[in-house]
C-alpha cells in the first residue's frame, strides 16, 4: 500500500451558531467553496484534476446544506469537473472520518489526492433537524435506552467521579488555552478568514472564546440536562447502569462545546503525486480506525477507539506526544485521561470546543489541522486525534511529522 501525507490543512474560523453569529449570512456552500479555494490557491494547485476527490462530513445535510454539499462546493470552488465529492456522516468526528476516508483512497491507489474535511452551518441549519429513528422510534430507543448525549455526559461524571468543580476547572483551563493561543498566533498558519459576497472578511478568528471565564462565573450557571433528567432520562439509563444512584448534572453551556459554524479542509495525497506538484508533505498518516461503544452513556468511545488503534499500530499511550480529543463536553476529556492516564500537558494543548465551539461536520478536520500545527511549533512527533460520536461510537487517527 502506497504511504498517505498531509500536505497542508485549512479551516474557517468558528461563528457563533446563531443568527447573530458573524458567519450567519454565510452559507455552508460558501464556507466549503472559501476552504477548497484556500486549499487550491496555498498549494498552487493549478490542474486540480490532481484532485480525485472531496470528502465531506456533514452531520444535518438538508435544504441549503444537503445534496452532497462536497460535489457542490467543488464545482463551486471552480475545481476541475473531473474532481468528486461525497458528504459523510458519522456524528460528531464525521470531518476526521472524510479525512480518514481520503487517507484510504490514497492508500489503496484509488485516488492519487483527496481533500478531507467538513462544513456545518448550525446558525442556518438548526442541529437535529433532519431527525432520524434512534431518538424517535420507540422500537429501537427503547431497546438501546437512548439518552440525550448530555445525560451521557451527565452520567460518565457521575460513573467516573467527576464532580461540577472538576468539570469546570477544565472548561477554565480550555478557554484559556484558548485565549494563549490566539494571542500567540497559534492558529494562524491554519485559519482562513471568511469572507462575504464583496471580498470583505468578515470573521478572522474564533468568535466564542472567552479568556476572561473563572470558576465563578461558571458558577452561575445552571446544569443544562437535569430537568429532562428529572422528567424521564435519568430512569432510563439507570436501567442500563443500576450501580448509578443518582445522576448528578453538571454540565451546562459553560463547560459543553458551543453551536457554531464553520469549515475545514485537509489535503492529503501518496508522495510521488505530492513530488510531481512541488509539494513537501507536513506529516504521514501512520492509521486511523473507529470502534462502536456502549449507545446510553454514548461518549466513552475515545479511550476505546484510541486503545484499539494504538494495539493496531504496535504502540502505547506513551508513545503519543500530543493528544486532541474535541471537547464535547468537560466530563468526556477527563474520562480519556482518567481511563489512559494521558497527563492534561498533552492533552488539548490550546484549548477546544468548549472555549472554539464545535461545527459538528466540520470539527474533524479542524482539529486535525490544530494538532499538526502544534507539532510543528513544538517540534514534537506523534500525534493522535479522536472524537466520541452519536450513538456510541469513537474515531481516532494516528499522525506523525515528517
Amino acid at each position: 500500500m502506497a504511504e498517505a501525507y498531509i500536505y497542508d490543512a485549512v479551516r474557517t474560523p468558528r461563528g457563533k451558531g446563531k443568527s447573530s453569529g458573524s458567519l450567519h449570512e454565510i452559507t455552508a456552500l460558501q464556507l466549503g467553496t472559501q476552504v477548497l479555494k484556500a486549499i487550491k490557491e496555498r498549494n498552487g494547485l493549478k490542474d486540480t484534476s490532481k484532485i480525485d476527490d472531496v470528502i465531506f462530513g456533514c452531520v444535518t445535510p438538508i435544504a441549503e446544506q444537503g445534496s452532497d454539499i462536497a460535489r457542490i462546493a467543488v464545482l463551486n470552488a471552480d475545481y476541475s469537473e473531473t474532481t468528486a465529492g461525497v458528504q459523510v456522516d458519522r456524528f460528531c468526528a464525521s470531518g476526521l472520518e472524510a479525512c480518514n476516508i481520503a487517507a484510504a483512497k490514497v492508500m489503496t491507489g484509488e485516488a492519487d489526492m483527496a481533500i478531507g474535511g467538513g462544513v456545518e452551518a448550525m446558525s442556518r441549519v438548526p442541529m437535529g433537524s433532519n431527525g432520524g429513528a434512534w431518538a424517535s422510534n420507540p422500537e429501537i430507543a427503547m431497546k438501546s435506552y437512548f439518552a440525550p448525549q448530555g445525560i451521557g455526559a451527565d452520567l460518565i461524571a457521575t460513573k467516573y467521579g467527576f464532580s461540577r468543580d472538576d468539570v469546570d476547572a477544565y472548561a477554565v483551563e480550555s478557554q484559556k488555552r484558548a485565549a494563549k493561543a490566539w494571542k500567540e498566533g497559534r492558529f494562524s498558519k491554519s485559519v482562513v478568514g471568511v469572507k462575504d459576497q464583496l471580498g470583505v472578511t468578515i470573521l478572522a478568528h474564533d468568535e466564542t472564546v472567552r479568556g476572561d471565564t473563572t470558576m465563578q462565573t461558571l458558577a452561575a450557571l445552571s446544569p443544562s440536562f437535569e430537568q429532562m433528567g428529572v422528567m424521564a432520562f435519568d430512569d432510563v439509563v439507570k436501567q442500563r447502569y443500576p450501580e448509578v444512584e443518582k445522576l448528578n448534572h453538571v454540565h451546562h453551556a459553560g463547560n459543553s462545546s458551543g453551536i457554531v459554524d464553520g469549515a475545514s479542509a485537509v489535503l492529503i495525497g501518496n508522495k510521488e503525486t505530492g513530488d510531481a506538484l512541488g509539494l513537501k508533505p507536513r506529516a504521514r498518516i501512520k492509521g486511523f480506525a473507529s470502534i462502536g461503544s456502549e449507545p446510553s452513556i454514548m461518549l466513552t468511545g475515545p479511550s476505546l477507539v484510541t486503545e484499539k488503534l494504538l494495539k493496531k499500530l504496535g504502540m502505547t499511550p506513551e508513545d503519543i506526544d500530543l493528544y486532541e480529543l474535541n471537547e464535547a463536553f468537560a466530563s468526556v476529556v477527563l474520562r480519556m485521561m482518567q481511563a489512559l492516564n494521558i497527563p492534561h500537558e498533552k492533552m488539548n494543548v490550546n484549548g477546544g470546543a468548549i472555549a472554539m465551539g464545535h461545527p459538528l461536520g466540520a470539527t474533524g478536520g479542524m482539529i486535525l489541522g490544530t494538532v499538526l500545527d502544534e507539532l510543528e511549533r513544538s517540534d514534537k512527533e506523534t500525534a493522535l486525534v479522536t472524537l466520541c460520536v452519536g450513538a456510541g461510537m469513537g474515531t481516532a487517527t494516528v499522525i506523525e511529522r515528517m
